[in-house]
């Protein structure tokens, strides 16, 4: 539990400055607060006369002894030369003055917190973004997008609410009850003594309900996670559940797990409540154990202690109540918040199976040629691709054909290291693909799939996804090349019109042409097209392979086809089956063997 909630605390370190002047004004607070504190009761005796009045200055030194007797002075002389009630005044301002400078600290020091606890949560925030964006596609494979979404969302939340808002405690607290049990321990070592032997037994049971509720609190979490999966999926899926007469189901499901969520939740809140509770009570026995001890001291044979003394033992020590009980309740919340900090760091710990040498070479161009060098790749325990051995010239164009789940777009994806290969290599120009930077390797491609993955943004922002200075007569000239400028200007607001959720005000070939556009912009030497026509309707799949034509044009083009017809004209079509390249050759060539190809060929024309 420490080492996480140290990790945590460790994002506050950029704010360190912050935090300092945090300490020092909390110091403060604590210093004027026991000062006024131990200062009443010998002013209230002082006025009333239980003590004699001091005529004598006494010696200056600095401890807190002589302060208090340069105080009894101070009023005595009050009370000498003006009277009671002129010490009356004297004291109710002292003491307001005392009361106004805890609390203008304590602001202060709330003041500099916000920076360092809203700082802490953003950098949280911002790394694990950051680790999203980085981490490979087989991540997601096994996590639900519900679920990632609220680890990103209410856990760091959770992690606000439960740990950086009891950030102050950490600090303040400690220091105010240790100060506080320094100054008792001079007032009466031995009642202090009493004290620290039955405090450990409040702590143990408070400790033993946290843990549970820890527990409780990463399931809680789990869970609601599960909720937030279902919503994003009823969203996603909503045409299909009503076409599937489904709402019934959907509701069902959704009311089992949010009920199964709520009961946990009570159980949660009712242990998380049961700390303020128990901790007063634990107080309150201290307290009585704390009277029944003192009294016994001072009201035995021989007395160790005095009254005055005594009571202002009490008063002190009924001032630690209050910071053990905050830390209390904030022991059992930080429970919840390190609940959280868990599922967030299984992301921020998780491995980058795609990860960067050290010393990567820069690639900015490329030169010759793309070859796969005995490669094969698996998922999980089966391989979907098996000793591919291939060169893809540059300025070719390149197809891939074959049944569903033959390997074709593993095969695209291995080459901008969305996976990396399980065996073999892929060489550009030459030299490893895992030489290079990612992000350079990268930016030589531009890729079309056959789902369009557009943004809730406008229309120019879509196409100039990732690129930053670029001119609209950029976005203009990418567009009219993807046949997109004249629905374009058909829309309301043109290149600054919102295309919503995933496109969602766009038609299916409108999509697809945005997506070529984008790729267009980015001017790659490579082109992987993955089925980029395959969902579209016959006009729209005019429009966009009249596009894709004109883009592929002098570029190296990997095309994904369902539909024969779209690449009869490539340089050369690889049939996959089962993860191997079955056949090779040209669309005449293919034909000829009458082998694999032949019989997609037929089928289709058949159709």
């Amino acid at each position: 539990m420490f080492r996480k909630y140290f990790r945590v605390l460790s994002y506050i370190r950029p704010y360190w400055g912050y935090a300092a002047l945090n300490v020092v004004f909390n110091l403060l607070v604590i210093v004027f607060s026991l000062f006024s504190f131990v200062m009443l009761v010998p002013f209230l005796n002082l006025l009333f006369g239980i003590e004699k009045l001091v005529e004598s200055k006494p010696e200056f030194s600095i401890n807190p002894e002589t302060a208090l007797d340069y105080l009894n002075y101070l009023i005595s002389q009050i009370i000498i030369d003006k009277g009671k009630l002129d010490a009356l005044i004297f004291i109710c301002i002292f003491l307001l003055g005392t009361f106004f400078l805890r609390n203008l600290f304590r602001f202060l020091a709330m003041f500099f917190l916000a920076n360092v606890r809203i700082g802490a949560v953003k950098s949280i925030r911002d790394e694990t973004y950051n680790k999203l964006t980085i981490l490979p596609l087989s991540f997601y494979t096994g996590h639900k997008k519900g679920d990632i979404i609220a680890r990103i969302t209410t856990d760091v939340q959770e992690v606000d609410w439960s740990i950086m808002n009891y950030l102050e405690m950490i600090v303040r607290d400690p220091i105010t009850i240790i100060t506080y049990f320094v100054t008792l321990f001079i007032l009466s070592p031995q009642l202090t003594l009493f004290v620290l032997i039955i405090l450990p037994v409040t702590g143990y049971i408070i400790g033993r309900i946290g843990r549970t509720l820890r527990k409780d609190s990463k399931i809680g979490q789990a869970r609601f996670a599960g909720l937030l999966a279902i919503i994003e999926e009823t969203i996603s899926g909503l045409r299909i559940i009503k076409a599937f007469t489904a709402i019934d189901f959907s509701n069902k499901r959704f009311r089992k797990l949010n009920n199964n969520y709520s009961k946990l939740q009570i159980k949660i809140y009712r242990t998380r409540d049961l700390s303020s509770p128990l901790s007063e009570f634990l107080s309150s026995v201290v307290i009585i154990l704390v009277l029944w001890f003192g009294g016994r001291l001072v009201l035995g044979e021989d007395p160790t202690i005095s009254a005055a003394i005594f009571i202002t033992y009490i008063v002190i020590f009924s001032q630690i109540i209050p910071p053990a009980k905050t830390f209390a309740t904030g022991f059992y919340s930080m429970q919840r918040g390190i609940a959280s900090a868990e599922r967030i760091f299984e992301i921020l710990d998780a491995e980058e199976v795609i990860e960067q040498k050290p010393n990567a070479l820069a690639k900015k161009s490329f030169e010759k040629e793309i070859e796969y060098k005995n490669v094969s790749f698996k998922y999980s325990t089966e391989f979907v691709l098996k000793d591919i051995n291939c060169v893809l010239p540059k300025g070719k164009i390149i197809a891939l054909v074959g049944q569903s789940g033959g390997g074709k777009s593993t095969f695209a994806d291995l080459l901008p290291r969305f996976y990396d290969t399980s065996k073999g290599d892929i060489l550009i120009d030459g030299t490893s693909i895992r030489d290079y930077k990612i992000d350079d390797v990268r930016s030589l491609m531009g890729i079309v799939t056959q789902e369009a993955i557009l943004f809730n943004d406008t229309v120019f922002n879509n196409i100039a996804f990732g690129k930053e200075d670029i001119t609209e007569e950029d976005v203009i000239q990418a567009a009219k090349i993807a046949n997109a400028h004249d629905f374009i200007m058909e829309m309301e607001d043109g290149y600054q019109a919102n295309i919503g959720d995933r496109g969602s005000k766009l038609s299916g070939g409108q999509k697809q042409r945005l997506s070529i556009a984008r790729a267009v912009l980015r001017n790659p030497p490579i082109l992987i097209l993955d089925e980029a026509t395959s969902a579209l309707d016959t006009e729209s799949e005019r429009l966009v392979q009249d596009a894709l034509s004109k883009v592929i044009s002098n570029r190296t083009s990997i095309v994904i086809a369902h539909r024969l017809s779209t690449i009869i004209h490539a340089d050369e079509i690889f049939v996959l089956q089962k993860g191997e390249i079955v056949e090779r050759g040209t669309h005449h060539e293919l034909l000829a063997i009458n082998g694999a190809y032949r019989k997609l060929y037929d089928l289709q024309t058949f159709e």
